[in-house]
């Protein structure tokens, strides 16, 4: 969920060729959808055809505002599909110099890229992340498709977002639905059952993916309709830092308070039945009204998102989660080393601090809550010294994230600890549990690289890779994703692991055998580096952090016991679900 915009973009085709010659050249690559017909793309360099801005749903606009999603209207029109769809409206958090980015709300519009020869090949359907707020499907696949020998076909799509997509109140859910944007999703993946076939996918190999808020999102379809679904709509589950802030019922006070925020905010009234009065709404101050709400919220937080419906999301995550009731067969879950620093004021200096910031951030809990959370994250009561020396840890103590990173210790690194474990960790630790036993199987591992911040495993993904992503990294990454979308299994070749290196140890490096997470057993993989050459950068919260570039990089993977990891994270997963009731989460 990064603050400061989408985080890759596409480029679409090489400059010395146009959209219009590659559409003349290869006829073949007209797709009829029956609603509609669209003319892809083929590029020679990547040797895949492409198909961008098909739309997979009616215009949720005017009487479909905040309405279930719609079947197409007939067009049938040949449309070249070369062009991305609108961006839906974009909501950012409260953070400093949060911007004001219009779009489209006749923006359900999904994009494929399938290898020129691809016959029933598994599929990758990616959701992008943003809090949902922001983001949009234009991130590049064409890299993580050729890494992996043009093996499997990627559909991305794009969702309501911000009040659009997850208003809620009494009112929204009689007269409307709330969840709009969940119910997009699940629109989309019904969308590729009947259709992915006519691009050369396997409908009954489908991978749904996510990172933060897509993650969160695929947890969402992983838990939707009580877990009842199985496969009908994806067999494998792909989930990098599933983000799962507070969950509301649909009715309740921070919903339903947010509701008439933006009733107001759009110059409707304060109280009563003001449905209608949004709906009258020109599109523009409806945005601006859902930015202004989503922008004053508790920093790092955003005010729309998804409820308990008692329809599509049946239960808390925590809940339902734990009583292994989901879909799908397999679940992929990764983590970073440094979730929360993204997301929590740095301000936090003495305990007092944090003890204010933690009733801000989880208002429901009491202060014997908040007293149970401090001691499940010890720590000095002193002020944090800024000469502290902050650092990578290894996981494996004596230092801990508890206590220290590379960009925070003290009782800054204690908030920021805590928010990553209640929002991103624990709910990996959650969903790799879920799928153990029943005939289900769970992979779990940690993207440790220096700095290891929120979304920085991204890019080592899609591309292009940063300075401290090595060649050799990337492949072995990318290799993880590719055999488990296209094998179900994420172990890869030895040459891969060890990036071509010579090893000094006799066993065999743990990825080429990727140990299943089982509740007696629940390993993870260690993805990290060592070696390279030291440079400082800055992130996007503004703290100067040393990573490691070529020369020198070689892959470090080893595997680890998550529960005792970090001094405990195990014990401190079960912790949050004591009092995840409360939270509510």
């Amino acid at each position: 969920m990064h603050f400061l915009g989408p985080i890759l973009l596409l480029a679409a085709f090489p400059s010395s060729i146009s959209a219009a010659s590659l559409i003349q050249q290869y006829p073949a690559l007209q797709v009829d959808l029956g609603y509609a017909v669209y003319t892809g793309a083929f590029d020679a360099s990547t040797r895949l055809n492409t198909w961008k801005g098909i739309r997979y749903a009616a215009a949720p606009i005017g009487p479909l505002r905040w309405q279930a999603p719609r079947a197409p209207v007939t067009n049938r029109t040949v449309t070249p599909a070369v062009e991305f769809g609108p961006i839906c409206p974009q909501n950012y958090p409260s953070v400093p110099n949060a911007p004001f980015i219009p779009g489209n709300e006749d923006c359900l519009f999904l994009n494929v890229y399938a290898p020129s020869n691809a016959i029933k090949q598994p599929v990758l359907v990616w959701i992008h992340g943003g809090g949902y707020g922001y983001g949009d499907a234009s991130q590049d696949m064409t890299e993580i498709i050729a890494a992996n020998n043009n093996g499997f076909v990627v559909v991305a799509l794009q969702y309501r977002l911000g009040a659009f997509g997850f208003l809620s109140s009494a009112e929204v859910k009689s007269k409307g639905v709330v969840n709009a944007g969940l119910l997009d999703q699940d629109y989309a993946l019904k969308w590729v059952q009947k259709n992915i076939h006519l691009f050369g996918g396997d409908s009954c190999s489908v991978t749904i993916a996510g990172n933060s808020a897509g993650a969160g999102s695929v947890m969402y379809h992983a838990l939707t309709n009580g877990g009842t679904s199985g496969t009908a709509l994806f067999q494998n589950a792909i989930v990098s830092s599933p983000y799962l802030p507070v969950q509301n019922n649909y009715d309740a006070t921070f919903p339903t308070q947010r509701f008439y925020d933006f009733s107001v905010a759009a110059g409707c009234p304060s109280s009563g039945s003001v449905f209608d009065c949004l709906l009258s709404k020109d599109s523009m101050t409806l945005q601006q009204a859902s930015s202004q709400i989503s922008t004053t919220q508790t920093y790092g937080t955003w005010a729309f998102l998804p409820v308990t419906d008692g329809t599509f999301i049946k239960q808390l995550p925590s809940k339902q989660l734990l009583a292994k009731k989901v879909n799908g067969k397999r679940i992929l879950v990764g983590s970073n080393a440094n979730e929360g620093a993204l997301f929590v004021p740095p301000t936090i200096s003495t305990e007092a601090d944090l003890v204010a910031w933690l009733h801000l951030e989880f208002p429901n809990v009491s202060d014997g809550d908040v007293a149970k959370i401090l001691a499940a994250y010890p720590s000095s009561s002193g002020p944090v010294n800024p000469n502290d020396p902050m650092f990578a840890t290894t996981g494996l103590g004596p230092a801990t994230a508890l206590n220290v990173s590379q960009v925070a210790t003290g009782q800054q690194q204690r908030g920021n600890n805590i928010y990553a474990e209640a929002t991103f960790v624990c709910p990996s630790y959650w969903l790799a549990s879920a799928y153990t036993g029943n005939g289900r199987t769970a992979y779990k591992y940690q993207y440790s690289v220096p700095f290891g911040g929120h979304t920085d495993d991204l890019p080592a993904v899609f591309g292009p890779a940063q300075p401290n992503h090595s060649d050799s990294f990337v492949a072995a990454f990318r290799s993880i994703w590719g055999k488990f979308i296209t094998t179900s299994n994420p172990s890869i070749s030895a040459a891969l692991a060890s990036g071509g290196q010579p090893t000094t140890s006799s066993a065999p490096n743990p990825v080429t055998k990727f140990p299943a997470w089982t509740a007696s057993s629940p390993q993870q993989i260690n993805l990290n580096i060592t070696g390279g050459t030291p440079y400082t950068t800055v992130t996007m919260f503004g703290a100067t952090v040393t990573q490691f570039q070529e020369p020198g990089l070689k892959n470090a993977f080893s595997v680890a016991n998550a529960n005792t990891w970090e001094g405990g994270r195990g014990a401190r997963c079960d912790f949050w679900r004591t009092i995840a009731g409360k939270v509510p989460m």
